[in-house]
């Protein structure tokens, strides 16, 4: 382990749906303290249940006021009597006010450049000024380039990125897919992005399982779950429809599952023999690791632990309002990563039975394909590491005039 003393780094993860942008933000965190004694992570969240998750030795987390999205694509308060306007503010003096006694060396900002509606504008305008790092940490894919052309256009976003940060941190190869693709971005731009590769996922803490599985089984997940209903709805049907189906199957259904529908499928799971249905799994690293293969949506952070752990795997990509898991998925499947059904697809039971009899013994995606980096969090330490000279010069001639005990 290397030594950082007393530096600190501020994640911002602006979490409005789903799990992605917290768990991305956590493995990060959990991967630079295990790598530099000394160093002290801060994650501000917007997610509301980032308490059920367990955080490592100093690492720990802000939470700000949740906001939740809308299918026509606006925002509201999750708690329904403040007005959306308040609650932006509030979370904003938060975050202002948190970096202003926080002090970080660093400050890492998930996917949305200036936060949820500019929340974090004025908080990396502060850093900048007392010389903070400023970081821009991108998936590997953010949506089609028609969309997000219009996007960051809408929003101005090129210029205020390139005026705004120090470093552009992709979390894919290059080989992989540039998220950049049909955006117009000036050269001093494109000196500030480094693609990382993919973030490498670990299991090593099953005792914290709670759902523990005995023996071969397919887990089917759908992350946070607030739009996967499709998808588990699919899954039920085709093992109502063909009995022959042998395989042990694990259904987790995610914390955002709609009330309604968790209760029916629940329910549907007490009625079929090889399938248990549960709520929630915080620790679902260590669920992909057991599991004989997989089915899930196409996040990014389940396709992660897809390649990291090497599991045979049936992606149903949400295709709207954004395309990047489609996107993501297709280029998977070019690539023999993984192999894919589309969300019409999936709807039709017998596809979807002959597609989970099949799943078991698909091979691998090592089997398939020599383009999956996963050397992302080790890059990503490194970078860290290099934005320390002084410090790390410090150690060195500290470490050299220390007595001999000889």
């Amino acid at each position: 382990m290397n030594q950082l003393n007393d530096a600190r780094i501020l994640m911002y993860s602006h979490d409005t749906f789903g799990l992605g942008h917290l768990r991305r933000c956590r493995t990060i965190a959990h991967a630079l303290v295990e790598r530099y004694s000394g160093l002290s992570i801060l994650i501000i969240s917007g997610s509301a249940i980032a308490g059920a998750f367990d955080f490592r030795a100093r690492v720990d987390f802000v939470k700000i006021p949740s906001v939740i999205k809308l299918r026509n694509g606006e925002y509201t308060s999750l708690a329904e009597h403040i007005d959306i306007s308040d609650t932006i503010k509030m979370r904003e003096s938060i975050i202002k006010h948190t970096a202003e006694f926080f002090k970080p060396d660093i400050f890492i900002v998930d996917k949305e450049p200036m936060g949820l509606k500019g929340e974090v504008a004025d908080t990396l305008a502060y850093l900048k000024s007392h010389k903070t790092k400023l970081v821009l940490g991108l998936r590997d894919v953010m949506d089609s380039p028609q969309l997000l052309t219009a996007e960051w256009d809408r929003k101005d976003l090129i210029s205020k990125i390139n005026s705004t940060y120090d470093h552009i941190w992709v979390y894919g190869p290059e080989q992989f897919y540039n998220p950049m693709t049909g955006l117009n971005i000036p050269q001093a731009m494109s000196e500030k992005i480094e693609f990382v590769g993919f973030l490498k996922r670990q299991a090593s803490r099953e005792e914290l399982v709670t759902h523990k599985q005995q023996g071969d089984f397919i887990l089917i997940t759908t992350g946070g779950g607030g739009d996967g209903v499709a998808l588990i709805r699919g899954v039920m049907a085709a093992y109502e429809y063909d009995k022959s189906i042998k395989h042990k199957t694990l259904i987790v259904l995610g914390p955002y599952m709609p009330g309604k529908e968790r209760s029916e499928f629940l329910d549907k799971g007490e009625k079929l023999a090889t399938v248990t249905v549960v709520d929630f799994e915080s620790h679902m690293e260590e669920l992909i690791a057991k599991a004989k293969a997989v089915v899930s949506m196409g996040g990014y952070n389940t396709f992660c632990e897809i390649l990291s752990f090497d599991k045979p795997a049936l992606v149903i990509p949400r295709t709207t309002p954004r395309e990047e898991q489609l996107i993501r998925t297709q280029r998977a499947v070019e690539l023999g990563m993984v192999d894919m059904l589309l969300p019409e697809e999936a709807e039709n039971p017998a596809k979807m039975s002959a597609a989970l009899k099949a799943l078991p013994n698909r091979p691998k995606p090592s089997e398939r394909t020599a383009i999956a980096e996963l050397d992302g969090l080790d890059n990503i330490s490194a970078f860290v590491g290099s934005l320390f000279p002084d410090r790390k010069k410090l150690q060195e001639t500290t470490a050299t005039a220390q007595p001999s005990n000889s």
